[in-house]
Order: structure tokens, then sequence, then C-alpha cells
């Protein structure tokens, strides 16, 4: 069956162009994840709140490698795009931002983010929200943005609402924690939304 209607983004156009890097205020970079990030990316998945919000498996430093490379690979198939929050100076990550979920043909895609406790308390992952969903708006043409967390969450809420996200609604017993069955927030911003 033919779909009458047209991607909202052609395929082949994320794959065209290399992960671009954008700098953040308060000296912090966003760029593609690299092979001296294994130990952040390690770290990251022993953090108690990273556990808890964001239920990564635990990796050792192969594994680590392993997901880095896959995230490359992600980018290429146009499946995600992953970025390392980390000194501009250089050095290790200190957390992550993403779009998962991304679906060209229909113009979508989730923000999905944490940070390590060296990266906290600066703001920047509204920063890095404002700047990644400009991109997926403006460079890359999608139509709409959301994020998700955990109602028992309120510093991703806040994030979110910063970063020009507003709240749409609850979905009940969305996500499995440790602890039990979570309701999750859904935010959202679309293309055509004034900017933040």
């Amino acid at each position: 069956m033919i779909n009458s209607i047209p991607p909202v983004v052609p395929a082949g156009r994320m794959r065209a162009l290399p992960q671009p890097e954008f700098e953040l205020s308060g000296g912090l970079l966003l760029r593609p994840w690299a092979a001296h990030d294994v130990p952040a990316l390690v770290e990251s998945c022993l953090d108690p709140d990273i556990r808890h919000w964001n239920r990564p498996a635990l990796l050792g430093p192969a594994e680590a490698e392993e997901r880095i490379a896959r995230w490359h690979a992600r980018w290429q198939d146009e499946e995600a795009a992953i970025w390392a929050v980390a000194p501009a100076t250089g050095g290790p990550a200190v957390g992550l931002i993403g779009i998962g979920d991304l679906d060209l043909a229909g113009g979508s895609g989730e923000i999905l983010y944490w940070l390590l406790p060296a990266g906290r308390g600066r703001g920047a992952m509204v920063a890095a929200t404002e700047r990644v969903s400009r991109w997926a708006f403006e460079d890359l043409g999608l139509h709409r943005m959301r994020i998700t967390h955990s109602v028992a969450n309120p510093a991703s809420c806040a994030i979110a609402t910063k970063a020009g996200f507003p709240l749409e609604g609850t979905m009940r017993g969305a996500l499995l924690h440790a602890d039990g069955w979570h309701d999750e927030h859904l935010h959202a911003r679309l293309r055509t939304d004034a900017p933040v």
C-alpha cells in the first residue's frame, strides 16, 4: 500500500549530516559521545537518582563502549540523536540529552536526559533541552517533541516546563519503576509554538 501522506522529514536528511555540537552557557558543550566517556556512562548506571528515574541496565566498560557505538549507529539509522553534556574545555561527560523514539515520517520524537551530580544545579538541562529542541524543529524539521517523566519527579517536571514544554496531561500507570507503577506527566512542544 502506498501512503499518500508525505513524510514530515524525508528519509536521509539526518544521516546526511554529521551530528552537530552545541555550546551552552555555563561552560558546557553538547557533543557526540566518545570513548573517553565510558567511565561516565558506567557511573551513570550506579547513580541512585539516575537509576531510579531512568532505569538503566548496569553496564561495565565493555557494555558502555557498545552502547556508545549503538548511539552512533542509531544516528546513521535515523532512529535517535544522543549527545553527551560535557565541559566545553574537554573532559568526560557529566550528562546525556537525546531524542529517542524518533519518527521522521511522523515528525516526532521524545527528549530524554540525565545528569551526574557534577552537572546538576546549574540549569544545564534546561539549556540543553532548549537547544536540542531548537535543532530538532529548525534544522531537522520535526513537528512535535515530547517529554515524559514520573509524576513523583518534580525536578524533571521543572526542566520540561522551563524549557517550554507545557504539561499536556497525566498518563496513568505508564511506567514500571522499582517501587511500582508510576503515573507519568506528558509535556509537549510544537514547532509552531512561540519561542521560549
